[in-house]
């Protein structure tokens, strides 16, 4: 998931890691078929008919394809090439019309990274799109601009930084790339952001070019360095992006209204370091389940259409390619977006986006129609005997570009690096103050790091929600161009 290394705000989007579309993404053309009468037992029948261990499989498969390509499924490597693969296969053996366009990307990979203290190595996690030092890294004092809310996100937030200083700014509010920009035209010569969280910091600068070399640390680490400004620093990193292509895989029934299109989505790309299996070969086999027990040409009144998205974890590009792509009028069409972005974390939490933002934490509420859909998603967790909670649209997944695109949106999520409280761990069971997924963008993220009983109600809640609202669009308002 999360498209983790981008900045923490829908307002980021526009900074997103896009490049020119080799082949525009565009919605599957119009059905053919003839119509089929909606069947008000749809979503029961979806219910019953999907399953996690129909959605295990999947993942097993998906673990197969990693083993066999360096033990991942990440952008521009032939495990990527073979999930996607393996997806359109199995959608065409159900009956499906599959495309799988194309776009271009820029890809990112970190051959050295080391950030020294007193001496002392401090545990940093390089920021995808960062410059490199020059060989050898470079050492130069510290300078702590104020941690806090909006650190680094003005130019006067550096006055009196001294020239070639290494900057430490706290996260939030606005994009990692603009800090870093803010960094460079200030004269810093390199820049250390610190998480708001206890965990690393997996970001990304973006599009962004006019940057210094940037890195991120966990909370405790940058409260620490906050205390030694004027110390001198060493940060060396030595990095590389190139230009690649990437695919999505799309595909539509031909049944149901397409002026009103139920779309769900997940990304099918996993990091680098592992097979990527929770995050995301979960919501990819959720996805694909639901496909396959629909159907082609389901009874419904509203036309679905499913996309598993590539290059997410650097920023969100396929789905928001995907997006930008549309015509005007092809985005109206679009009645709904429905994200699922690891749905079996080991200790799971059962979080719906907060589209109405009753939670009032971070972001606002989405587009109008998002609290139907963050309604729905709560009672067919609830049927599952299950209460879910409000997770806050914090722009980390691929529901963003439908957001900023006002498209109604929402999605389930079983929770990544952050940590299960007390109060979640009585409600949910698990552990209290330990991760959701310990192993999130680690070589652990296999098969065995699966909870197939949280993975099993996703699945169901995923398929009652498309099935509603596949029949009856109420709550969810028809957008005028």
């Amino acid at each position: 998931m999360r498209g983790r290394r981008l900045a923490a705000t829908v307002a980021g989007l526009a900074a997103l890691v896009l490049a020119g579309c080799s082949a525009a993404p565009t919605a599957p053309a119009p059905p053919s078929a003839t119509a089929v009468a909606p069947d008000p037992g749809l979503p029961a029948r979806l219910m019953s008919t999907v399953s996690g261990d129909g959605a295990f499989a999947h993942l097993e498969r998906l673990q197969q394809i990693a083993d066999a390509n360096g033990g991942n499924r990440a952008l521009g490597t032939p495990g990527y090439d073979a999930s996607v693969d393996y997806v359109a296969r199995t959608l065409r053996d159900a009956g499906f019309t599959v495309d799988t366009p194309t776009f271009d990307v820029r890809a990112f990979s970190v051959q050295d990274q080391r950030l020294t203290v007193e001496g002392r190595t401090v545990e940093s996690t390089v920021m995808s799109f960062s410059p490199s030092t020059p060989a050898g890294g470079l050492t130069a004092p510290l300078h702590v601009v104020a941690q806090d809310a909006t650190s680094g996100c003005e130019a006067e937030d550096f006055a009196g930084m001294p020239a070639g200083a290494i900057a430490l700014v706290k996260r939030g509010t606005c994009p990692f790339g603009a800090k870093s920009e803010n960094a460079k035209r200030a004269g810093a010569a390199g820049l250390v952001v610190v998480n708001t969280e206890n965990e690393r910091l997996d970001g990304t600068l973006g599009e962004s070019t006019e940057t210094v070399p940037t890195t991120g640390v966990t909370a405790s680490a940058g409260a620490d360095l906050a205390t030694k400004g004027g110390t001198p620093v060493t940060l060396l990193l030595t990095t590389t992006t190139r230009d690649t292509v990437s695919r999505n895989v799309i595909t539509q029934t031909t049944t149901g209204d397409p002026n009103r299109v139920v779309m769900a989505g997940a990304h099918l790309d996993s990091v680098p370091e592992g097979p990527g299996i929770n995050d995301n070969g979960t919501g990819t086999a959720s996805l694909l389940e639901l496909a396959t027990a629909l159907g082609p040409t389901p009874p419904v009144a509203n036309a679905v259409r499913f996309a598993w998205w590539g290059a997410e974890e650097l920023g969100l590009v396929g789905s928001t390619r995907y997006v930008e792509g549309l015509a005007p009028a092809d985005r109206q069409k679009i009645a709904l977006y429905v994200n699922l972005d690891m749905v079996g974390s080991p200790n799971a939490g059962y979080l719906v986006y907060d589209g109405d933002d009753s939670d009032k934490q971070g972001a606002g509420p989405g587009p109008e129609g998002s609290a139907a859909v963050e309604q729905v998603l709560l009672e067919q967790l609830s049927a599952l005997g299950v209460q879910g909670s409000g997770t806050d649209f914090d722009g980390r997944s691929d529901y963003g570009p439908f957001i900023a695109a006002g498209i109604p949106s929402g999605g389930l999520f079983t929770g990544a690096e952050e940590r299960k409280s007390a109060q979640q761990a009585q409600q949910w069971g698990g552990q209290a103050d330990r991760p959701y997924d310990a192993c999130y963008h680690q070589a652990c993220d296999t098969t065995a790091n699966v909870d197939r009983t949280a993975l099993d109600r996703n699945v169901d809640a995923l398929a009652g929600t498309v099935g509603r609202f596949a029949l009856d669009l109420t709550g969810v308002p028809q957008r005028q161009s």
